[in-house]
């Protein structure tokens, strides 16, 4: 199975164009700090969470550096559930002096 994956920057455009975004890290590290817009749902709590994730287009998915994403991605893919990890992940995101924003999440 091929997951589609993209950079910081890409994702970037993609939340200007009103992209659907989820951080499957952890709660405190969500709460430290996320992509403005990033709704939470810890990697553990995916099962539970489906309906986060579906939507008309695809779902960006963002963690740490990648990892977690692309565990989730391949998860909902068993779905058909259309995803696209994000490479580099929130520190990416950091080192580009791109915003953030601390505190929780609707879920």
């Amino acid at each position: 199975m091929s997951i589609n994956e993209i950079n910081v920057a890409e994702l970037e455009v993609a939340l200007a164009n009103g992209a659907r975004l989820v951080d499957v890290r952890e709660t405190d590290e969500y709460i430290a700090g996320h992509v403005p817009g990033a709704v939470h749902v810890a990697l553990a709590t995916v099962p539970e969470h489906l309906s986060a994730f579906e939507g008309p287009g695809a779902t960006y998915v963002i963690c740490k550096v990648g990892g977690r994403s692309m565990k989730a991605c391949e998860y909902l893919a068993q779905y058909g559930i259309e995803t696209v990890n994000v490479a580099g992940g929130t520190l990416d995101w950091l080192a580009g002096n791109r915003p953030v924003v601390a505190g929780s999440s609707p879920l």
